[in-house]
């Protein structure tokens, strides 16, 4: 992006080929449509969906809105959002009903494919908590076009903790994601907040895509990785795939608890024997690696509090030689973290400032509000606290998730409670309303808000140059 842009490109944000937008080619490009299933709503939400609509994909673009019933949050927050935007983009938002045989994202998502154009070539889900660069829906079909052997495409999160050490401990969590960047863009798990794949996959059922996920199915990442490992298909990554994802302010360590125990919960969900091994396999290998994170620590930890007690006793020499070689395996340690939490930074930095490229209208990102320290403390409780959360998910085999609990046997959901006193007041990561007054609009200046916003970036759907 950056030779480009020594070259005069000043569009090397939407592509590194100037000439790739021009109208003859821009009038040319596969029609998208965007399935965003809804549920509550958020501070982050109306950026989230703004950054969204107002992409500059110059091909033709729509945006299904798909919520539970007309009482969510979410649905009359959206519906203000596109009265303001009126017909200058196409979107519109569907109620989708009550879930009864896979968990109510998956039925939102399967809604919004029934009732896709039905000129679409590809279809892309993204999650209401992910916020897009301008290019970024160009540059994910830009690589669908160029290779028709690519079965889904996804991206992953940039976590912008807010401070607390339950967003510290999902930054954590989310940072091996980035491996993807690693492997030359082939990858072999997705991320369920950005996934590209081909409509027809759906309008035929190809390799049981709709029937894998109708039936029984409870994540949507890991059963569509399933399905492309059974039958080798493509999973690619661009390397412009990663967004910025801010955590909700007052992201409490209780809910970042929640959101683990959610996330350990998909290696229950499996569709076939071989699925069952590799979740097990997964399981297994997790957990003996977080625990092998964190036991060095208490290790090190009884080493000095050892030389603590020899120091204050005044020990006999060999005894403090004993204690010596202890407190060398410590500094070794210490250098190890050194050079972890270096990575860390170095590739948060790049991401953070490949994220400021793909979106220079927005407000730049920093590193300055990372706490390290916080990050260092957030990578032992996660990794201690994993094994525990995948043997609890293990054991129960159901899990509330904002408020509908899923029952699980043989991989499958063959159960779903909907009670009142399920249903949490907050979603964990965003700090979304789940609850709102029935028909009414969310506690939240909409209107003001989006005057506010939608007056810092009004820009058009396409450039023609």
């Amino acid at each position: 992006m950056k030779s480009s842009m020594k070259r005069g490109n000043s569009f090397a944000f939407l592509t590194l080929d100037i000439n790739e937008l021009e109208h003859s080619k821009q009038v040319n490009l596969p029609r998208v449509t965007v399935v965003m299933p809804l549920k509550g709503f958020g501070e982050h939400n109306l950026h989230n969906w703004r950054s969204q609509i107002t992409s500059l994909y110059g091909g033709p673009l729509e945006f299904l809105f798909v919520v539970e019933s007309t009482a969510d949050p979410a649905y009359h927050a959206v519906k203000c959002l596109l009265a303001d935007f009126k017909d200058a983009v196409e979107a519109k938002v569907i109620v989708a009903g009550l879930s009864t045989t896979c968990s109510q994202k998956i039925h939102n998502q399967l809604v919004g494919v029934e009732q896709m154009h039905k000129d679409t070539k590809y279809v892309l889900f993204l999650d209401d908590d992910v916020r897009l660069h301008p290019g970024s829906i160009g540059a994910l079909t830009t690589e669908m076009e160029k290779n028709p052997d690519i079965f889904i495409q996804t991206g992953y999160p940039l976590d912008l903790p807010s401070g607390t050490l339950g967003s510290y401990c999902i930054y954590g969590y989310h940072m091996p994601c980035s491996m993807g960047f690693a492997t030359g863009g082939k990858t072999f798990f997705l991320w369920g907040g950005c996934m590209m794949m081909h409509a027809n996959d759906f309008r035929t059922d190809r390799h049981c895509v709709v029937s894998g996920l109708r039936d029984g199915g409870y994540s949507d990442d890991m059963t569509l990785a399933a399905i492309a490992g059974a039958h080798k298909r493509l999973i690619t990554s661009p390397p412009v795939a990663v967004f910025p994802h801010p955590l909700a302010t007052d992201l409490t360590f209780p809910r970042y608890w929640n959101y683990l125990r959610k996330q350990t919960f998909v290696l229950e969900s499996y569709t076939t024997k071989v699925n069952w091994i590799m979740n097990r396999a997964l399981f297994t290998s997790h957990c003996y690696l977080s625990w092998g994170f964190v036991s060095p620590y208490i290790m090190a930890g009884i080493h000095v509090a050892a030389a603590l007690r020899h120091y204050l006793k005044e020990n006999s020499l060999e005894g403090t030689a004993m204690t010596c070689n202890g407190l060398l395996l410590v500094a070794c340690l210490a250098v190890c973290t050194v050079i972890e939490l270096l990575s860390m930074w170095n590739l948060t930095r790049i991401e953070v400032h490949l994220c400021n490229m793909l979106s220079p209208e927005a407000p730049q990102l920093s590193l300055a509000s990372y706490n390290w320290c916080l990050v260092f403390i957030a990578m032992l409780v996660d990794n201690f606290l994993y094994p525990l959360s995948a043997m609890r998910s293990h054991l129960s085999q159901s899990i509330n998730w904002s408020g509908i609990r899923y029952h699980l046997k043989d991989g499958k959901i063959c159960k779903i409670d909907r009670h009142k006193h399920l249903v949490p007041k907050i979603t964990d990561l965003a700090g979304k309303d789940l609850l709102g007054k029935q028909g009414s609009i969310p506690k939240v200046a909409i209107i003001s808000t989006l005057s506010r916003t939608l007056a810092q970036w009004r820009q058009p759907k396409k450039y023609n140059i």
